[in-house]
């Protein structure tokens, strides 16, 4: 698994949480709203718990191969 994410480039997982982080353009962007339904423990239909997972599922893939490389970088210093 941590093999596949480091294949995948750092732009296309910026551009990704990006483009479904603030989806919808029209309106309040979903996760946005979903996050504040969580913050006021109000998350708690099937639906809304897959859309907060949808909408955040890059961003949270992007912040795991930062901290990858990070963690990577660091190791190799230290050799």
């Amino acid at each position: 698994m941590l093999k596949l994410l480091d294949k995948v480039s750092v732009w296309v997982l910026l551009v990704l949480a990006i483009m479904l982080g603030i989806a919808p353009l029209g309106s309040q962007p979903h996760l946005v709203e979903k996050l504040g339904m969580l913050a006021e423990a109000n998350l708690s239909r099937p639906i809304d718990i897959f859309d907060l997972f949808l909408h955040s599922i890059f961003s949270i893939l992007l912040l795991l191969k930062l901290v990858r490389m990070v963690m990577l970088n660091k190791h190799d210093t230290n050799i």
